[in-house]
């Protein structure tokens, strides 16, 4: 078996419940420019800010407590990870003309490649992971050196 190094590049920010969605959209955009994402794929630009918003406001409102943000690209994927002090985990909602809310998840699921949710023992963290156009999936890559 042969093994692969892998180099990561990661940032990290707490935003509080007073004024974080905006500022993580900000701070979220800097850092995927930085990355050369905004000239190489604009729309998956798009698609992590509107994830990052959701999830965001989703620690703000259902959680009601500041968000963890962390951003990981290991050169074939971005990770995009919030965390809250809530332990209850999420569950996707059918959209409802009635209710104005309740649509966050159903979005993040259109635009992420993939996404989870998982306990731990101060609350929980939702993941999304997006792949860059002419990036492999890791998934297949994994299946492929597996033999699956």
């Amino acid at each position: 078996m042969g093994r692969r190094s892998m180099r990561a590049t990661g940032w990290a920010r707490s935003f509080p419940a007073s004024h974080g969605v905006r500022a993580a959209r900000h701070w979220t955009r800097g850092h995927l420019e930085g990355l050369g994402w905004a000239s190489e794929a604009p729309g998956i630009v798009d698609d992590v800010l509107l994830t990052v918003s959701e999830l965001i406001t989703n620690a703000h409102v259902h959680a009601h407590s500041s968000a963890q943000l962390v951003l990981l690209w290991d050169n074939r994927a971005l990770h995009v990870s919030i965390h809250d002090s809530s332990a209850e985990l999420p569950s996707p909602r059918s959209p409802d003309a009635d209710r104005p809310n309740g649509r966050g998840l159903a979005i993040v699921d259109t635009v992420a490649d993939s996404w989870l949710a998982y306990r731990q023992a101060d609350g929980k963290t939702i993941s999304a992971c997006f792949h860059p156009p002419g990036h492999p999936d890791t998934d297949a890559d994994t299946d492929a050196e597996s033999g699956g």
